[in-house]
Formats: C-alpha cells, structure tokens, sequence
C-alpha cells in the first residue's frame, strides 16, 4: 500500500470538527435564500433593504474572518470555536424575539461575524489535523461539508417555511447551533505557534491576511463570482425556460457529482500536484456554464450540473488546500482568512455585480459570458500559481 495511506484520515476529530460545519453552514445558507423573502413579508421591506437583510450576514462573516484570523493563533482553535459556537446559540435564539427591521439587520451582522469566528477555526484545526501527505484529500471530503449544506440547506428552508412557517427555520437554525457547540466541545486541537510581534509595530495588512495564499485565493475570487450567477439565479433561469423540475434537482445533482468525484480528485491532488486536477476543472466549469446558458432540455440543464459539479466543486477544494500547503504552521489562520474572504466576496458580492448583466443580456447571455471568463480564468491561475506547482510539489512551499 502507498506511503500516502498509511496517516490515519477519519480520525474522531477529523469527523466531528467536519459534522461541526456542515451543521453551522447548513443553517447558514438555509437563512440566506430565506431572509430577504421573510424581511418583504415580515417587515414589508423595499427590494433593496430586503436584499441587505440577506447580504448583512456576510459583511458580518467578512468581519469575522477577519479578526478571527489575527486572533487564532493567540486564542486556539478550540476556544475560538467555542467562543463562536457560544455566540451563534445566542444569536439563533434571538431571531425568536420580535424586533425592528434596522435591530434584525444588525442581528444578521453578529451572526455573521460570530459564524466568521467558528468557520475560521473549524478550517484551522482540520488543517492542523490532516496528515500533510493526505492535505488534498483530507480539505476535499472535509470541503464537501460545503457542499452538502449548499445543496440541503436551501432545500430544508423552503419545505419548512411552506409547512410550518418562518419560525420554524429559526428553531431548526437554533438547534443546529446548539449540536454544532456540543460536538465542538468534544473535538481536541493541536496547540499553534504563536507569531512573534515586535514591540510598538506599526499597523500592518499582513497581521489579517496571509500572504502565500493571496494568489490562490484570488483564483477563488474569480471562481466564487462566477458560482454565484448558479447560487442565485439558477432556478429563475429553469422557470424562465420552462425548466422547473430541472431547477429544483439540479443541486442535488451537483451534489451528488461532487460527492464521487472527490476520492478521485483527492488523492490525485496529494499524488501528482494540484495541475493535473485543476486545469481539467476549470475547463470543466466553463464548458458547465456555455452548456447551461445553451439548455432547453432537461437532459442539458443537468448535463451542465455535472460538468459545474466536477469542474467548481474541485476548484473549491483544491484551492483551499493550496492555500494551506504554501502557508507556515503558524500562520494557518491567516490562510483560511485570506481564502475564505476571497470566496465570502466572490459569492457574496457576485449578485449584486451580475444583477446589471442580467437586464443587459438575460440568463442565456450571462452564463454564456461567465462560461468565457472560467475559461479565461485559466491564465490567471496558470500565472498565480500553475507555473510554481511542480517546485511547490517537490518542495512544500514557494
């Protein structure tokens, strides 16, 4: 057997730090494709204080990273997680208080900003527990808790809202908290290297971001817009084609994709460098979105599930596993803050930027752009990072 499978993977660490995060983003994105319908009915909130609603929660999660990407290595995964899992409870369980519209939104940005604290730890400790020579394939099934709240989230929210109403999302929110605070308090993390600080430094960037993992995180950036056109406007495009059916699976398809090709795309990412996986994925992507802005059919529509799945659903590892494998022990933190900032701006700001391109020239001509720019996008990475990948292979580091 090789070497590479030899470190034990699925450790109860491993597991539990991963369910952990699968909890705390699938209440995450349940809320988010909720919140702005909830503020219009609730609150009868404008289009645009009803879309604030939605994206004050990652301006929250922005803060957040930040912070708790400086404060990690002084704190400890373990106790930012539980500081953040602590406040997430709390926060859940205010959303059962009536309040004002200006006192939810500021509501959204705490919970944003206590959910940026547990993320950025939960990131940590599973890159401080992955056996190095299993890194790509440790963050790929690690990265699928992601994925699989992604898909079941949403789908969780809408069924609960049409059959019980929005407190109901609330409850189901605050009590994946809680299991997400009692499984955190059984995960162990390794203690982290503190980084040394000189007396009376001046402010630096450098003390909230990690430089390594910028190029890599801005290949991400690029990634995580494209991807949100899918997150946000996927299924107004199936009924505006007549697709709905198509629209309501076309997650779990993507899903499903992810799900057998990472034991692949792993492995292969640990064994032969991050080129072989990445090049095909991010052709794979773009083909996935000329495919969809073509579709008409059924068949089509989740044909270009299955290429994005494929192609974005191992973009989003892979990177992720770059920006730690260029990045010191103890500056983890700070790689997860710099990579999770870049992908946070990408699908949360995508919307807003996409929102002018649609008027302009509809679904079709949007994600036939898209598909050109994923494709483009092959050169910036080639240049951020393709072109150092065998030395950084052989090596360990830039």
């Amino acid at each position: 057997m090789s070497e590479v499978y030899k470190e034990r993977l699925w450790t109860k660490d491993f597991i539990n730090t991963s369910l952990v995060n699968f909890a705390l983003m699938m209440s995450q994105y349940l809320l988010l494709v909720t919140m702005a319908m909830y503020a219009a009915q609730q609150y009868n909130a404008s289009v645009g204080i009803a879309g604030l609603v939605s994206s004050s929660f990652i301006i929250g999660s922005l803060i957040g990273r930040l912070f708790g990407g400086k404060h990690i290595t002084e704190m400890g995964g373990k106790k930012m997680l539980i500081i953040g899992s602590v406040l997430i409870v709390i926060l859940t369980a205010s959303y059962l208080i009536p309040m004002g519209i200006y006192l939810f939104i500021l509501l959204r940005i705490l919970h944003g900003a206590a959910m940026g604290y547990a993320m950025t730890a939960t990131g940590t400790i599973i890159a401080q527990i992955i056996p190095p020579s299993r890194n790509g394939e440790g963050i790929g099934y690690f990265s699928m808790s992601v994925v699989m709240a992604t898909a079941i989230g949403p789908l969780i929210g809408v069924s609960l809202i049409s059959a019980y109403g929005y407190t109901s999302i609330f409850l189901f929110s605050f009590s994946m908290a809680v299991v997400s605070l009692i499984l955190g308090l059984t995960v162990k993390a390794p203690p982290m290297k503190v980084i040394k600080k000189e007396k009376d430094q001046k402010f630096n960037i450098w003390e909230f971001f990690e430089k390594r993992a910028v190029p890599i995180s801005l290949v991400m950036f690029v990634m995580a817009l494209a991807y949100s056109s899918i997150l946000s406007y996927v299924t107004a495009y199936a009924e505006s084609i007549n697709l709905i059916q198509a629209g309501s699976i076309y997650f779990t398809v993507y899903g499903v994709t992810v799900l057998l090709s990472r034991p692949i795309t792993g492995p292969l990412l640990d064994r032969k460098g991050a080129n072989v996986v990445m090049y095909p994925a991010i052709i794979m992507f773009g083909l996935g979105m000329i495919v969809i802005s073509q579709a008409s059919v059924t068949l089509v529509f989740l044909l270009a599930a299955v290429f994005i799945g494929f192609g974005y659903g191992n973009v989003q590892s892979i990177t992720q596993a770059l920006s730690i494998k260029v990045t010191p022990p103890e500056r983890l933190g700070l790689a997860n803050t710099t990579y999770f900032i870049a992908l946070d701006l990408g699908l949360g700001f995508g919307p807003f930027i996409l929102g002018y391109i649609v008027p302009a020239l509809g679904y079709r001509g949007m994600y036939l752009t898209l598909g050109f720019v994923v494709l483009a996008s092959i050169i910036i990475y080639y240049f951020l990072h393709g072109r150092h990948d065998k030395k950084l292979t052989q090596t360990g580091s830039l």
